[in-house]
């Protein structure tokens, strides 16, 4: 039985820093907060060499060997450590920062120019920028920008947001003439929402800049995510385990992860409930089928009509022998989802010893779903291969 595992999508993807981090200004300096389609463009394709001292999954102790401790300062990260290296210090001349997760993996940097860097040397970062819309439009005072004079105008500045498969990277320029390059982050997906403009325990940050960041057009009070930042650190780290996005799956440390954030809590259901699904997962992948079963009923008690996690379940209890209860959860999720892929193929297996016209239709629906994608051509093979053998019979 299959399940989606799909890495999550960066429409609900948005970790942190520095004092400076003006960035995080948009958590009051919205004017218009609505989150772009990500760009389709080569992802981050920029002349401006920013991750020549480390780069996103290098371990902790590589990093570091590569200074020498007077040169870096640490700080705790929640679960894990900031390490800052002083402008001076830094190959790319910004105030740079690190964040390392528990497991002393590097799951975000940040990278602050307070004069601001002007864009004119760096064509192809122009040209990306240049093609991507921005995730958010905001106004700031940036009287700390040494080329212009203090004054009490606010300059329009915009955030913008691109990556690969596993990363996001963002940019906050300000839109003055020649355009400057303020701040850029780089974090593995799950730890962006924790480098988020959204994010409040980052506004004190920016404390020492207060003078520098008058006024607003629009309150983004409401835009502020609350949930605690340990939980949202801790499922982030379940995600990179759960994924494999360093390179490797470790699903023991994904069910540890989402444990304990399940355990600090989340104040939406919708994490809590997702925290116990993706537990289930990890569990059933380290052969805990029973627990794992668990877990997804408590998602589902969160949010009963989930159909990724009647699905789920359907394949826990595929796996423990119990086909009734297997093929009842596929239906329901079918019911809730008819156009759920996952669903209509694991459904069709479980059909195959009893209803044999029943699952020839489902693989036969399925197939219809995923004409086109390249999303898993080895299953949709499978199902092209069990239709013809189930129609010989």
């Amino acid at each position: 039985m299959r399940h989606a595992m799909h890495v999550p999508s960066r429409h609900n993807r948005r970790t942190i820093h520095s004092a400076a981090w003006l960035l995080l200004a948009a958590a009051w300096l919205v004017s218009a907060c609505e989150t772009e389609a990500p760009s389709k463009l080569p992802p981050s394709a920029s002349d401006l060499m920013l991750q020549k001292g480390a780069k996103l999954c290098d371990q902790k102790t590589a990093v570091l060997g590569r200074y020498a401790p007077t040169a870096i300062t640490r700080a705790v990260w929640g679960t894990g450590e900031e390490v800052r290296l002083p402008a001076a210090r830094s190959a790319s001349h910004a105030e740079e920062s690190w964040f390392f997760d528990q497991d002393d993996q590097l799951v975000g940097q940040l990278f602050i120019f307070p004069n601001g860097l002007e864009l004119k040397p760096y064509p192809v970062l122009r040209d990306t920028l240049g093609k991507l819309k921005p995730a958010i439009e905001f106004y700031l005072n940036i009287a700390q920008v040494a080329t212009m004079q203090a004054r009490e105008s606010l300059d329009p500045s915009s955030l913008y947001e691109t990556g690969d498969a596993t990363s996001t990277t963002r940019y906050l320029v300000l839109n003055s003439t020649p355009k400057r390059l303020l701040a850029a982050s780089f974090a593995i997906d799950p730890y962006a929402k924790l480098m988020s403009p959204y994010r409040s325990e980052f506004l004190v940050r920016i404390e020492r800049a207060d003078k520098a960041m008058v006024g607003s057009q629009t309150s983004a009070k409401g835009y502020a995510d609350k949930e605690p930042f340990t939980a949202l650190q801790e499922f982030a780290r379940g995600e990179v385990a759960h994924f494999g996005l360093c390179g490797v799956r470790d699903d023991a440390r994904a069910a540890d992860a989402y444990n304990k954030a399940i355990t600090v809590g989340f104040t939406d259901k919708v994490w809590m409930a997702e925290a116990h699904h993706k537990l289930g997962l990890a569990l059933e992948h380290t052969g805990k089928y029973e627990p794992a079963k668990a877990a997804i009923q408590r998602a589902l008690v969160l949010r009963p009509n989930t159909a990724q996690y009647l699905n789920s379940l359907g394949a826990l209890y595929a796996k423990l022998g119990d086909r009734t209860q297997a093929v009842a959860s596929f239906e329901r999720a079918v019911t809730l989802l008819p156009n759920y892929p996952m669903a209509r193929f694991n459904l069709a297996e479980a059909y195959e010893p009893v209803n044999v016209k029943r699952a020839i239709a489902e693989y036969e629906t399925y197939l219809a779903l995923v004409e086109g994608s390249e999303e898993d051509l080895s299953r949709v093979a499978k199902a092209k291969e069990r239709v013809e053998k189930l129609k010989r019979q």
